[in-house]
């Protein structure tokens, strides 16, 4: 053990409207970097947001996916 403490971590992506399209973390997690895949091959072009909780941390930001 390293000492250090996992985190709870979600990244999640909502549309326009509030509705969950993709959980694309949802486990306990080192502090570190990461990457993680999205696959929007079946979303339409337009604006997104995404949710990151970590922790005491919640950040959202607005995504633009142009096809």
């Amino acid at each position: 053990n390293s000492g250090i403490n996992s985190i709870f971590t979600k990244l999640t992506v909502y549309d326009v409207s509030g509705k969950t399209i993709a959980h694309l973390i949802n486990s306990e997690l080192v502090p570190g970097e990461y990457e993680t895949d999205f696959n929007a091959s079946g979303l339409a072009s337009g604006i997104y947001f995404y949710e990151l909780n970590a922790g005491g941390l919640k950040l959202t930001n607005k995504m633009v996916l142009v096809k």
